[in-house]
């Protein structure tokens, strides 16, 4: 019996001989294509500029999704005319944002005011494992009526998706600057 115990407290102290270390941080390195705009082709009561490397997909009623294939994610854009209904599109779009409450870890706004091309909005940017991490309405306030969600096509976790999200921002940023109305 003697014999048991020296040979465990000879494999406990032989054992452990080698230091534990700390597994090192590794950076997910992705690659993006550089930025470059176009001004979009088809007709709409509305035009903006968008990514060169996008394909854009009509839709009935003024719709249209700009997908980005090599993300695996799209930008829907829904536009409706303002009838007298803009306090209604309004609510409509904000509780379209807000139905991501449960998943979202937080909803940042950010107005968006251009007197001079008659465009007011604003972009919410919805932090946390929800379906839409960014959703945006643009309006002229008599006319017309744009709402945009980004949407990814695989299971939101919010920690890998952050740099396209990044990325897919500045071209949202860039169609929100450039849009305008042609009707």
């Amino acid at each position: 019996m003697r014999n048991l115990y020296i040979l465990f407290f000879l494999t406990i102290i032989l054992g452990c001989n080698d230091a534990i270390l700390p597994k090192p941080k590794g950076y997910l390195s992705l690659e993006y294509p550089k930025k470059s705009y176009q001004k979009l082709s088809i007709e709409r009561p509305y035009f903006f500029e968008i990514a060169s490397n996008a394909k854009v997909i009509k839709d009935t009623n003024n719709w249209l999704k700009i997908k980005y294939p090599n993300l695996k994610a799209s930008i829907d854009i829904t536009y409706r005319p303002v009838e007298n209904n803009l306090k209604e599109l309004l609510t409509e779009a904000e509780k379209l944002v807000f139905k991501h409450t449960v998943k979202a870890e937080q909803i940042i706004p950010k107005d968006f005011v251009n007197p001079d091309k008659r465009v007011f909005g604003s972009l919410y940017e919805i932090t946390g494992n929800a379906a839409s991490q960014l959703q945006f309405h643009l309006t002229d306030s008599t006319s017309h009526f744009i709402k945009g969600s980004l949407y990814f096509y695989a299971k939101p976790n919010y920690d890998s998706i952050l740099p396209a999200i990044s990325y897919l921002k500045k071209d949202i940023l860039h169609l929100i600057e450039t849009l305008e109305w042609t009707k």
